[in-house]
């Protein structure tokens, strides 16, 4: 086939794939005609019949003769009762009834399949379901469609539940029509080659599909090449599909193919994408000219064995190529032995179900001699079980082959105490046949497993066997406890010296004994193929269940479906979360992967930024050789996350900034213009405006605000200056974001000079995360389309509320449904019914969950199991039944705040609610739906404790965000500390503003007015770090001469004191901070003011005096009313941790602003009262003003 080149040039070499099973009846012919009716009595089989006249012959849907049916003379699950239809057929439902006249009918059953009588494959439903369910009476006629026809001669009916009061009765018809097919057997050294006679015309569609069937588990099964050395090659490896091109594995698909079963392959190549499909599987590979797009796969497919086993319906586009074959097409050549007839090789398998199935089988007479042999073949996925026991009277001893840690392991007990352990083998639990072999001779004892490629293990102790020992294979038929796990799987061509052991005369109980066997089948099914584990998640598996090992995927749960990071930025900020880098994904258990994003917590914004590779300012080098330059921006992000971002972000720009020297840049206003960059989704498209203008203005910033260099054109840059200017701005129409590409034209002119910055993408809002809606009626409800997670579901949602029950969600189908409820004021279940019947998750709080404030509901439902998880309390789980209905079929609307019957009815707010990762839009549905109202207001109540250090909560409409105003620290939740490094020269004036002004009519005296300004009771508090000792920290005067002293001091003074231990930060003395109050001073204390004169050398931060936060002040607010003396800079010095490099805060010097003290001058009259002054080194006393004083 040629991979994206021109055609499928021909099949050589080619044996055996499968497809859509391809069916010679023609056209749409209805197919439902009744089989059974007049098939001959030599048709019917049965396991036992009650009477003659309760024989298999009697079982046809609505007759009479005999009595009335068939009925074994024993009614257990061992029984069948079969049909030979006397050639394959396609078979489209089968029709069940009691026996008449009885009380003898089935409930449940169980229908088997065979092309030859042997290897009986069961049928399941879509849902993996064994199970069918029968009759209520002994006259009703209960049929059951299959919902894909299967091909079969033989249907084997094995009863599993029947009417207790009576025994099994059954009566039974089958539909379906003629079925007729091309077949070809390729004896492992034969084959078919097609050439096609003239090259075809390039086709955009080629398809080539077939059936195959085979008990090899390894075979090349087509060929094909094409132009330009173009080739296919699909090979069975182990039991799996693989379809490789030029020696590159594209796609392994299928499992556990080498079970003697009809299986279809279809490959498709339309343009340049090619779909394989096996059976109900389809997976698609990109080709491209000369290379293969293989998704990491690079294993190239080595195999040299040719298929052995048979072909059907093998196809190239409409081209029958085994009936080409069959009359000698000139097109068609024939090598090797190839016979147009499927012959199928007789292998009798049994199935070991559970614990309590054991083989039973008697030794030999010929074991006496003292040479032993049995040898057998099994598949499992369990790591553990028991191949074979058997007693040794003679030595009071036991034998015991198992599996163990999926190694063959031989231990022969006496006494309870192993005296012999051998073990050979590895991975024995890949599902794969494998061969065992124990042989013992007089003086040698040896086990092997498959032979050549495996490996031997051997001692010289014999085994003492007596022709009255019994032999135990996959259990025991006693109640002995037994340290070694009971084996679950299949066996087949078990041989004791080298004579098979016909498992029929077993199943007819004239040989051994059995229990809880399926014999003639093996019943193994392969939970990883297709696996359900999502997102990377490796899937393993044992012979009841499967499990995904979710490590490194960045997803969680039984089947890694549920994302374990936050979608946006936004989302982390309401945990709790500061500036930093966090995994993002955008899409929750979508399937956009996560991605390390850059969110930068302000105040009152998350930031998202999304770098590329080359944000800095570049310059662009004249050229008279290049007329332009092209520059490409690479993302960090892949192309679905960007889209994501952008699409549910509420704003997001883009800096654009050219700076120039003549170099004109959009040639405004008429001419063509010389740059322009690429931006928007996917490609892009070419933008012609820039940074700070609209887009299709062709325009820049100064054109937008009309102040242009020259008025003549719409940028600074066009009017062509020979000095340097610039045109820059913020591009912030989501519609054009991100800036892909960026093309400069005008660099090649003498004396020009350029260069750009295009800054990274920045983001902020998460329009999904406050997406409410608010419920005041019990009545009310929205309504969304149906929710479609057959096979996984997960929900997520915020609410609150005053109401102690209320339906949030549900949607029901015919009779499967999904409800979230609030049941009680502390208990939330999740209730849901896939056809097994309803099952319930629950979890109940210790704290109310009625008291207004938010809490968050997540719900996921997949086949292996349920979950529910309210806030932070531990999760619940309900596991799903093995084998049960694992689809979700929903077809009614699905409803939020209510249901269908308007009943228990929601009241109060919903928020971020996502399905399966996609946010439902609330407040859209909301503007239109009565009693349902867009947007929840509230927020606080429970966000508000984020803001730290007396940050206040502020309510918005989208959400909230923490005023530091009032607060020391800064950051977005208050949390950052505001430190400087002070010198002895260094301090800090604040100036108290004054509680409301004298009015000018007022005759009251100033007393009267600031009565309240006496220091009674203050709350200050600040950290530092500092060797110092003695030391002034703070100080405050009020209008009445009152002044308070913050000091470090080793020495307690005579003041009135409130002493209090604080332990420095620069090593562990543990010194004495004096709050000292002096009222009525006319002057300082001798002592203050020689502290005063020392200055205070080292760090501080967090300073706060009641409401006013100096420091904070004079380093972020220069426009307040502080006075600077000497150098002051913001640093990290209050903190443990460096400055972070992407904080939002600017630093900033303050030791040269306007206002500032020269260092060297002295602080005159610098100390007016209600002042303060910090980590002071000369304080001065005046009447008129209150300040407060920080150094």
């Amino acid at each position: 086939m040629p991979l994206g080149s021109k055609r499928l040039a021909g099949i050589t070499a080619l044996v055996a794939s499968l497809l859509l099973g391809s069916c010679g009846t023609g056209g749409e012919e209805v197919c439902d005609s009744p089989l059974v009716t007049n098939l001959p009595p030599s048709s019917f089989r049965s396991s036992s019949q009650l009477t003659s006249s309760h024989g298999p012959v009697f079982a046809k849907v609505n007759r009479r003769e005999g009595a009335g049916g068939w009925s074994p003379l024993i009614s257990d699950r061992y029984q069948w009762l079969e049909v030979d239809l006397g050639r394959r057929t396609q078979i489209t439902a089968v029709a069940t009834q009691g026996r008449y006249g009885s009380s003898d009918w089935l409930t449940g059953y169980l229908l088997m399949f065979s092309d030859t009588g042997h290897n009986w494959r069961q049928h399941r439903q879509e849902d993996s379901l064994g199970a069918f369910p029968g009759n209520s009476n002994a006259d009703t006629v209960v049929q059951y469609k299959l919902k894909q026809p299967v091909i079969a001669r033989y249907l084997r009916l094995i009863p599993l539940d029947w009417n207790p009061t009576g025994r099994i009765g059954l009566r039974l018809e089958i539909y379906g029509c003629r079925y007729t097919s091309d077949v070809a057997h390729f004896d492992g050294s034969s084959s078919v080659i097609y050439r096609l006679s003239v090259r075809p015309s390039w086709m955009a569609m080629e398809a080539i599909s077939l059936k195959f069937k085979t008990l090899k588990n390894s075979g090349t099964l087509l060929h094909a090449e094409g132009q330009r050395d173009h080739s296919l090659t699909v090979v069975l490896e182990k039991g799996r599909l693989l379809s490789s091109s030029g020696g590159q594995l594209l796609v392994s698909l299928g499992s556990l193919l080498d079970d003697q079963h009809w299986h279809h392959v279809k490959l498709e190549r339309l343009n340049t994408h090619l779909n394989l499909t096996v059976d109900k599987n389809t997976h698609q590979v990109h080709l491209s000219l000369g290379a293969v797009q293989s998704h990491g796969l690079q294993k190239p497919i080595l195999s040299n064995r040719n298929f052995h086993g048979c072909l059907e319906n093998l196809l190239y586009n409409d081209l029958n190529l085994i009936d080409l074959a069959k009359r000698n097409n000139h097109q068609v050549s024939v090598v090797g032995n190839v016979t147009f007839s499927c012959a199928e090789p007789v292998s009798v398998a049994v199935t070991f179900t559970d614990s309590q199935s054991f083989l039973q089988l008697p030794a030999l007479t010929s074991w006496w001699s003292g040479f032993v042999s049995v040898a057998l073949q099994f598949r499992t996925w369990n790591k553990a079980g028991l191949l074979l026991t058997f007693d040794l009277p003679q030595e009071e001893g036991t034998v015991w082959l198992y599996l163990s840690e999926a190694r063959l392991r031989l231990q022969i007990n006496k006494a309870g105490r192993a005296q012999l352990e051998l073990s050979a083998g590895s991975g024995l639990n890949d599902g794969q046949w494998h061969s065992v072999e124990l042989n013992s001779r007089q003086d040698h004892l040896s086990i092997t497993v498959d032979k050549d490629e495996g490996a031997t293990a051997h001692t010289s102790i014999p085994l003492p066997l007596t022709a009255d020992s019994q032999l135990f294979f996959g259990g025991k038929n006693t109640r002995k406890n037994t340290c070694v796990m009971l084996f679950q799987g299949c066996m087949r061509l078990l041989t004791l010296d080298n004579q098979p052991v016909d498992l029929i005369k077993v199943q007819q109980r004239l040989l051994g004994n059995y229990s809880h066997l399926l014999i003639d089948m093996c019943g193994i099914i392969d939970r990883c193929s297709p696996s359900h584990c999502e997102h990377g998640g490796r899937c393993t598996q044992s012979w009841s269940t499967f499990h995904c090992n979710c490590s490194n995927s960045g997803y969680r749960g039984a089947t890694c479906h549920s994302s374990t990071y936050e979608q946006s930025c936004e989302a982390y900020k309401h945990k709790g979360n500061t500036s930093g880098h966090y995994y993002i994904d955008v899409d929750g258990s979508g399937p956009i992967r996560p991605q390390l994003i850059y969110c930068n917590m302000t105040e009152d914004r998350a930031w998202m930024v999304i770098q590329h590779n080359n944000t800095e300012l570049t310059t662009v080098h004249q050229s008279a050789e290049i007329n332009q330059h092209l520059t490409h921006f690479d993302y960090a992000s892949e192309e679905k996350q960007l889209a994501a971002i952008i699409s549910q972000s509420e704003h997001c720009e883009q800096e654009l900034s050219y700076h120039c020297r003549k170099s004109r840049l959009l040639n405004t206003p008429e001419g063509a213009p010389f740059s322009w960059w690429v931006g928007g989704p996917g490609p892009g498209q070419i933008q012609t405006y820039w940074g700070g203008a609209l887009p299709g203005s062709r325009q820049c910033a100064c054109g937008l605000q009309d102040n242009c260099l020259d008025s003549n054109h719409y940028c600074n840059c066009d009017a062509d200056y020979d000095q340097w200017a610039n045109d820059s701005g913020l591009l912030t129409h989501k519609e054009t974001l991100p800036v892909r590409s960026l093309v400069l034209g005008d660099i090649q002119r003498p004396g020009s000079e350029a260069a750009y910055r295009v800054g990274p993408l920045r983001c902020h809002g998460d329009r999904n995360f406050w997406n409410a809606a608010f419920f005041d009626k019990e009545t009310s409800y929205l309504h969304f389309p149906t929710f479609h997670g057959e096979l996984n579901a997960d929900i997520s949602f915020l609410f609150k509320t005053p109401s102690s029950s209320g339906v949030f969600l549900e949607n029901l189908g015919i009779k499967d449904f999904i409800r979230i409820e609030l049941r009680s004021s502390s208990e939330v279940v999740f209730s849901f019914d896939v056809g097994n019947g309803p099952l319930e998750v629950r979890v109940e709080t210790s704290v109310p969950l009625n008291d207004n404030r938010w809490h968050s509901v997540r719900a996921e439902r997949n086949v292996k199991e349920a979950s529910l998880r309210v806030d932070e309390f531990p999760a619940a789980t309900q596991e799903a039944p093995a084998d049960g209905h694992i689809h979700l079929q929903l077809n009614s609307q699905l409803f939020i705040g209510g249901t269908a019957s308007r009943q228990k009815g929601f009241l109060g707010c919903i928020r971020s609610l996502q399905l399966n990762g996609v946010t439902l839009d609330l407040e859209e549905r909301a503007k239109i739906t009565p009693g349902v109202r867009p947007g929840c207001p509230g927020h606080c109540s429970s966000y508000g404790s984020l803001c730290q250090n007396q940050g206040r909560c502020v309510e918005r409409a989208s959400g909230f965000f923490c005023d530091c105003g009032q607060s020391a620290y800064t950051g977005s939740f208050c949390h950052k500390e505001v430190s400087a490094s002070f010198k002895s020269t260094t301090s800090v004036i604040y100036i108290l503003k004054e509680p409301y002004e004298l009015s000018r009519n007022s005759s009251a005296m100033p007393s009267s007015i600031y009565s309240d300004m006496t220091l009674r009771g203050e709350n200050i508090s600040l950290s530092f770090r500092t060797s110092q000792s003695p030391a002034l920290l703070l100080y405050v005067n009020s209008f009445y001469r009152e002044y308070l002293a913050l000091l470090i001091n080793e020495h307690v003074c005579n003041w009135n004191l409130l002493i209090t231990n604080v332990s420095s930060h620069s090593g562990s003395l543990v010194l004495s901070v004096f709050l000292c109050v002096c009222s009525e001073s006319n002057e300082l204390d001798a002592e203050l003011a020689g502290l005063a004169s020392l200055g205070f050398t080292g760090c501080l931060s967090g300073v706060r005096f009641n409401s006013i936060s100096p420091l904070k002040a004079a380093l972020l607010h220069p426009d307040s009313p502080v006075i600077v003396t000497g150098p002051l800079a913001q640093s990290s010095c209050g903190s443990s941790s460096p400055a972070n490099p992407y904080a939002a805060e600017t630093t900033h010097s303050l030791s040269d602003q306007p206002g500032s003290v020269d260092p060297g001058q002295p602080l005159v009259n610098a100390m007016r009262s209600d002042s303060a002054l910090i980590g002071g080194n000369a304080i001065q006393l005046s009447r008129n003003e209150t300040r407060l004083i920080s150094e």
